[in-house]
């Protein structure tokens, strides 16, 4: 019963990720007092999204928490925040959405994918 009862719990934290993932053309998986992910918040809304395009999961205040974390690390290799998802994407953490800021490429994605 224990176990099945996990994978029940693992489904649900799958479809929610994937759900937000796939809803938002910005998705970030965030903890709030996280400095990293206050700076990639920073960028992000920096930005003329449109509204209703941009989609901040905090996950520190969910009891999922850990499970989340543990989901994107098999999406994405790693379970640090932020995690932040383009149309569907993995961009990366905030040192690699501050790459892409500062090339621009991170606008042009935006763009592509009618953010902004």
């Amino acid at each position: 019963m224990g176990s099945q009862q996990s994978t029940q719990m693992d489904e649900s934290i799958k479809i929610f990720v994937d759900t937000t993932i796939n809803k938002y053309k910005v998705a970030v998986f965030s903890k709030s007092y996280c400095p990293y992910c206050r700076r990639a918040k920073e960028i992000i809304t920096g930005y003329p999204l449109k509204p209703g395009v941009l989609e901040v999961v905090e996950i520190e205040k969910r009891p999922d928490c850990s499970q989340i974390q543990a989901y994107l690390k098999s999406l994405t290799g790693a379970s640090t925040v932020p995690r932040i998802f383009v149309n569907g994407a993995f961009v990366g953490g905030c040192d690699d959405l501050t790459k892409i800021h500062e090339t621009g490429e991170f606008e042009q994605m935006l763009k592509e994918c009618s953010a902004i």
